[in-house]
This record gives C-alpha cells, structure tokens and sequence, in this order.
C-alpha cells in the first residue's frame, strides 16, 4: 500500500492542492466527520477546512450533512467521484482540442499567405529549413509543385516519404515533365510484409523502382554514396543534411537558388547518371 506522501503527490499530479489532497485521504476513511474533526486529523488549518469542504460538496464529492448542532460532512463513493473526474477531463480535454483546431485553423490562413508568395522572392538565395522531417517534407513538395520543366534527383530511398509526393510526381509526368532519378543500392529501409514491418531485401528494392518507373520515372541506381540532392528545372538545388547523431528536430535542409550552382549539380548529376545501372541491369547483379 502506498503511503500518505506518495497518494498526497498522486492527487496532486491529478489538479488537487496540497491541502485538498489531505483533506481528501481523511474523507476518504468514510467516517462522518466534522470539520473540526476533519482538521485535527488532516493537519489542515481551520481556516482553510471551510473553503475545501465548500469546494468538495459543490463538486460533489462529499455530503454535508446539517445536524442539529454541527455540519458534518462524509464521502461519497470514489467510483462515483472517479467517473465525475473522468467526465470532467474528458469534458476539458475536448473543449481544449476544439480551441486549439479553431485557433490553428485561423492561423493557417496567415501562414498559407506567407507560404503562397515565398517561392516569388528573387532577393532569398539560400534558406535554410531546420525541423521535424513533416516540416521539411512539406517544402521539398512546394517546390516540386512549381517545377515547369525537369527534376534531377539523388536519393537514398529511405528518405522518401510519399503518398502525397507520388501523387505530385505522376501529376508533373502528365503535364509532359521529366523526372530522372538515381537511387542510392541500399537496402536500409523498411517494407510491410503480412502485416509486420520488417528489413528490406533486393527484390524489394526492385520492386519499389520498378513501380516508380511504370509511372513515367526514368531511373538509374548508384552502388557507391551519394548525396540527397534534387535539382529543379536548373535553376534551385534542394539538400537534404541529415545525422543519425543528432535530433530529428535538429535535422536541415537547404535550398539554392542559383542557375549557375544548379548547372553545375546538374553536371554532378549526370556523372552518376552515366555510372549507374538501369533497374534491369541492377536486377541481373542480384
């Protein structure tokens, strides 16, 4: 069984105050008790037995009982006293929640009228994006929105994310866009298999590629390192940092935009273009 200390900080990392919380464990005992009795035994001054009991009974979890002398007061049951406070935190929980959507709701208009003009800024040449992978992901899909004509990508695909980012993709492709893509031959990802997740295998990695280029994806794979850097009409380099000895949060990325600078990754990037293997050639190696 707990001690009195232990159930005193219990009740208080449940919303009781200190005195509250000893006046509650002495109710608890069940006894009709006055507030003098109540008092003596909980060591709460007289002074302040009066408001807490006030308190207890308009919240409900005590009767007061009129004698003809005294006020005595005693405890409901605590089943009772613990679905009221489940009813109130759920109750609070939600009202919360509702102002929190409806506040971000209204925010959400200011930041999508930032967010609308900022890729139109000429004079911003490099930014740097630090935060949680969502955040970053949520850039990186911007500006493949506003790709007119290529995308050059280097990836290691665990860094891909995309239900979203394949729609974006496939909607570019449609519009007569190029995509060429060279993928990192790792196999440090996950995939879905009867329900658990579990290692990567080659065929995996096969298939994944092979669907990306059923979309109109033209694909090579890179058996040495390379960096996440996807290039956007020539014009704006997208680099994705990261460091598995750092936060997730404290992770970046970073965007150029500079023709000059992006010619010369796209020039990077034809060099391991022209060393890669196409999904067939690397499927015969495994």
């Amino acid at each position: 069984m707990l001690k009195t200390d232990e159930l005193i900080e219990k009740l208080k990392t449940l919303g009781f105050k200190e005195y509250e919380s000893r006046v509650f464990l002495v109710l608890l005992k069940g006894k009709l008790m006055s507030a003098s009795d109540i008092s003596k035994e909980s060591k709460v001054i007289r002074n302040s037995i009066y408001d807490i009991l006030k308190s207890f009974v308009e919240k409900g979890y005590c009767n007061e009982i009129e004698t003809n002398t005294i006020l005595q007061y005693r405890i409901i049951d605590p089943v009772a006293i613990l679905n009221k406070l489940e009813r109130d935190y759920h109750a609070n929980y939600n009202k919360k929640v509702t102002l929190l959507k409806d506040t971000f709701s209204e925010l959400n208009t200011i930041y999508s009228i930032d967010k609308s003009d900022d890729l139109d800024k000429p004079e911003i040449n490099v930014e740097l994006i630090r935060g949680f992978n969502k955040q970053r992901v949520s850039k990186y899909i911007d500006l493949y929105k506003n790709a007119k004509h290529e995308v050059l990508g280097m990836y290691r695909l665990k860094g891909l994310v995309a239900e979203e980012f394949d729609k974006v993709a496939a909607k570019f492709i449609r519009k007569g866009g190029v995509i060429k893509s060279i993928y990192q031959a790792s196999l440090d990802f996950k995939v879905l298999t009867d329900g658990k997740m579990g290692p990567a295998t080659g065929t995996d990695l096969i298939r994944v590629l092979s669907k990306f280029q059923k979309s109109g994806e033209q694909i090579r794979l890179s058996k040495v390192k390379i960096p996440n850097v996807t290039i956007f009409d020539r014009e704006i380099v997208f680099i994705n940092l990261t460091d598995k000895r750092i936060p997730v949060q404290k992770h970046a990325d970073i965007i150029i935009k500079n023709p000059d600078y992006a010619e010369h990754m796209a020039d990077l990037f034809t060099f391991y273009w022209d060393k890669g293997l196409t999904v067939d050639e690397y499927e015969k190696t495994e």
